[in-house]
C-alpha cells in the first residue's frame, strides 16, 4: 500500500511520545524500578488483549519463550537506567547518552549476524564519542547520569539486535507480550532484593498515587503499546530506512520538549549542545551514507 502525509505525520507523533518517555519518567514520583513494574505489567495486560483481538495465538515452543523472557529482563535494566539517568540529571542529558544507541547496534549487529564490521559504522561511532567528550568537559555535573545512559543505550541497542532475529520466525506483538512478562517478573524479584541488601530498608512496593496513575498508563499505553503496534502497521506503508531515520530524530524532540517543559532546569552550556548536535550528525548521517554505499555499482 501507498504511503500517505498521514502516515508520516503519525510516525513522527511515534517518535515524539518515545522522546516524551523520558519526562514522564522523571514526572512520576516513584522508585525507578517501580516505575518499570508497572509500566511492563500494564504493557502486557494491554498486548494480551490486542493480540487476541487481532486473532493472534501467544503460544510459543519452549526454547524460544525461554529466549524472550530473559531478554526481557535486559528491557528492564534499560528501562531503570534511562529513567534513573533522567532523574540523577537531566531529560537532555539522558537523551544525549541514549544516542549512542545506533553506534553500539553497529558493533553489536556484526556480531550476531556473523557479517564484518562495516568501517563507516567505526568511523562514525568515533565521531560520536567525540560528542560525547565534548559534552562530559561541559557537563561534568551530570556525568553519572550520561554514564547510565550510554548504558541504557548499550542495553537497548542489545535488545534490538535480538528482537531482528526474533522477528524472522515470531510475531512482534507477542515478542513483546513476553519481554514485558520477563522484564515484571524480574523487577518483582528484583526489588526485594535491591531493598533489602542495596538499601537495607524494609521491602515494600511503592503505590502510585492518582497522578502517578495518569502517568504511567500514559508510559504503558501510549508510549509502549499504541507506538509500537503503530510502528509494525507503518512499516508496511513506509519503508524501514525511513523509519529508522525518523526514530534517531527521538533525542532532539525530546530535548526540545524538556527545554520547553522545565525551562532553565534544562538549559546546558555550549559544549553540551556542540556535542549533542556532533552525535546527531553522527546518527543521522548513518543510514543516508550506508544507503549511498550500498547502491553504488
Amino acid at each position: 500500500m501507498p504511503s500517505s502525509f498521514k502516515d508520516y505525520f503519525k510516525l513522527h507523533f511515534i517518535v515524539v511520545l518515545w522522546g516524551f518517555t523520558a519526562i514522564l519518567g522523571k514526572e512520576i514520583h516513584m522508585p525507578t524500578t517501580d516505575v518499570v513494574l508497572y509500566r511492563t505489567g500494564i504493557a502486557a495486560i494491554a498486548l494480551l488483549f490486542l493480540i487476541r483481538f487481532k486473532g493472534e495465538t501467544i503460544r510459543l515452543e519452549r526454547k524460544a519463550l525461554i529466549k524472550i523472557l530473559l531478554t526481557g529482563l535486559i528491557v528492564a535494566a534499560h528501562w531503570v537506567l534511562f529513567f534513573e539517568s533522567a532523574r540523577i540529571s537531566t531529560v537532555s542529558v539522558c537523551l544525549a547518552g541514549m544516542a549512542t544507541v545506533t553506534f553500539w547496534t553497529s558493533l553489536l549487529e556484526p556480531l550476531f549476524s556473523k557479517r564484518k564490521i562495516s568501517p563507516l559504522e567505526v568511523v562514525l561511532g568515533f565521531v560520536a564519542i567525540i560528542g560525547l567528550y565534548l559534552i562530559f568537559q561541559f557537563e561534568f555535573d551530570n556525568a553519572l547520569g550520561l554514564i547510565l545512559a550510554i548504558c541504557a543505550a548499550l542495553l537497548s541497542a542489545t535488545f534490538y539486535v535480538l528482537n531482528s532475529l526474533y522477528t524472522k520466525k515470531h510475531s512482534p506483538y507477542v515478542i513483546t507480550f513476553y519481554e514485558m512478562i520477563g522484564a515484571c517478573i524480574a523487577l518483582f524479584i528484583f526489588i526485594p532484593i535491591y531493598q533489602t541488601f542495596i538499601l537495607e530498608t524494609s521491602v515494600s512496593y511503592a503505590l502510585p498515587t492518582s497522578r502517578d496513575i495518569g502517568f504511567l498508563l500514559v508510559l504503558s499505553l501510549a508510549c509502549t503499546v499504541y507506538a509500537f503496534a503503530e510502528s509494525v502497521e507503518l512499516m508496511r506503508r513506509i519503508s524501514a530506512f525511513t523509519v529508522n531515520l525518523s526514530i534517531n530524530l527521538e533525542p532532539v524532540y525530546g530535548i526540545v520538549m524538556a527545554v520547553i517543559i522545565y525551562g532553565e532546569k534544562e538549559k546546558m552550556s555550549g559544549g553540551f549542545y556542540w556535542g549533542t548536535l556532533i552525535i546527531l550528525v553522527s546518527v543521522l548521517s548513518y543510514p543516508v551514507l550506508k544507503k549511498k554505499t550500498s547502491t553504488k555499482p
